[in-house]
């Protein structure tokens, strides 16, 4: 991908990262199978936006076979009944990822954050530190892991589009599509939020040495670090 291309696909990324939820969250509502379709389109281009800024033959066939399969389900359930899956697999990978850094020989994604932020190696940051640091990483796989169960439950339960009503089973215990999607695609982001905030508060009263002068300028920091750091961070 030349620099052009580069520069252009994390602002794009963004773009349709924040389009996705609110896309989610408007199909649930309006029970429409061609904005779950929709929503759901925004996914894929998310995940293919690099090769087809880059002009890669195989991404824009992908995308291509991959957005007139969700235009021929659009019309029918099979389009909702989707839209359940994404913030089950999302969290269920990100738990994962978070998890599988703590074995060695690899380092904890957040220790490999704030050691960047400190400009040194994981191991060259002060041992209570280093310990936070690998804690905090279990602890988000943690989380991670549980929002995963809590959306697969409730996709489980939601009606008239959940699992268990498309098998043709009454739920014992129901949840409308619009609540499963309050949950899905909105508090699920606002747990994520408020822990990534809270979390801050904490290090900053238990670790006095950092190199930010606070969270804003933590934020400008962590967005400094670059993509190629994001990049190589989740290869």
């Amino acid at each position: 991908m030349n620099d052009s291309s580069s520069s252009l696909s994390g602002p794009a990324r963004l773009l349709l990262a924040i389009a996705y939820p609110l896309l989610a969250h408007w199909a649930s509502h309006e029970g429409s199978g061609v904005l779950a379709a929709l929503a759901l389109a925004d996914l894929v281009v998310f995940v293919t936006i690099d090769g087809l800024l880059g002009l890669r033959a195989l991404p824009w066939l992908a995308t291509a076979l991959l957005l007139g399969a969700l235009a021929a389900i659009a019309p029918t359930p099979y389009a909702q009944m989707l839209l359940l899956t994404p913030p089950v697999l999302f969290n269920a990978w990100l738990a994962w990822w978070f998890g599988r850094s703590l074995r060695a020989p690899r380092e904890g994604l957040i220790t490999r954050i704030v050691a960047a932020l400190h400009g040194c190696a994981p191991r060259e940051l002060a041992p209570d530190l280093y310990r936070y640091t690998r804690r905090l990483t279990l602890l988000w796989a943690c989380v991670l892991a549980g929002l995963g169960l809590v959306n697969g439950a409730l996709a489980m339960i939601a009606v008239p589009d959940g699992v268990l009503a498309q098998l043709g089973h009454t739920p014992a215990l129901a949840i409308t599509q619009e609540q499963w999607s309050w949950f899905a695609n909105i508090l699920n982001y606002g747990v994520v939020g408020g822990m990534f905030a809270g979390e801050y508060l904490v290090r900053r009263r238990l670790f006095k040495d950092r190199p930010e002068k606070g969270f804003f300028d933590f934020l400008r920091k962590m967005a400094q670090l670059g993509p190629g750091f994001w990049k190589e961070l989740f290869s």
